[in-house]
């Protein structure tokens, strides 16, 4: 059974967990790259939002340009010059990437499209 892109990462809906320790952190690398609805339907970018913000937060969304526009790619992936493929953020990656393994016989047909296991960077 083939998984939809918005199942292993890409459009996928982000958990508080996660961003608690980018907020405490200020990780503006990573968060510039969520975007936050919150309850009274608002947008924001997780760069503007801090902890007291997040009982007000109604949805997550991972990964989106810092203008709101979603990506179809990982900001965080990066190929380096001898090949192999890296997480720049892969202390602090959210649940969804722990989560993703594209060597995964049930996600084998999207693994073969993914950025991490093609020959070139999106």
């Amino acid at each position: 059974m083939r998984p939809l892109l918005r199942e292993v990462g890409v459009g996928q809906k982000g958990v508080p967990e996660d961003i608690i320790p980018w907020i405490k952190e200020n990780r503006q690398d990573i968060l510039q790259h969520v975007s936050i609805m919150l309850t009274n339907g608002k947008r924001a970018n997780g760069k503007d939002i801090g902890v007291d913000d997040l009982p007000r937060v109604a949805r997550i969304r991972y990964w989106v340009e810092p203008d709101g526009r979603a990506l179809r790619y990982c900001p965080f992936f990066h190929r380096a010059e001898d090949g192999m493929v890296y997480c720049k953020i892969h202390d602090a990656k959210p649940k969804v990437c722990i989560r993703f393994t594209p060597w995964n016989e049930e996600i084998r047909d999207y693994a073969l499209n993914c950025p991490a296991c093609r020959e070139k960077a999106p």
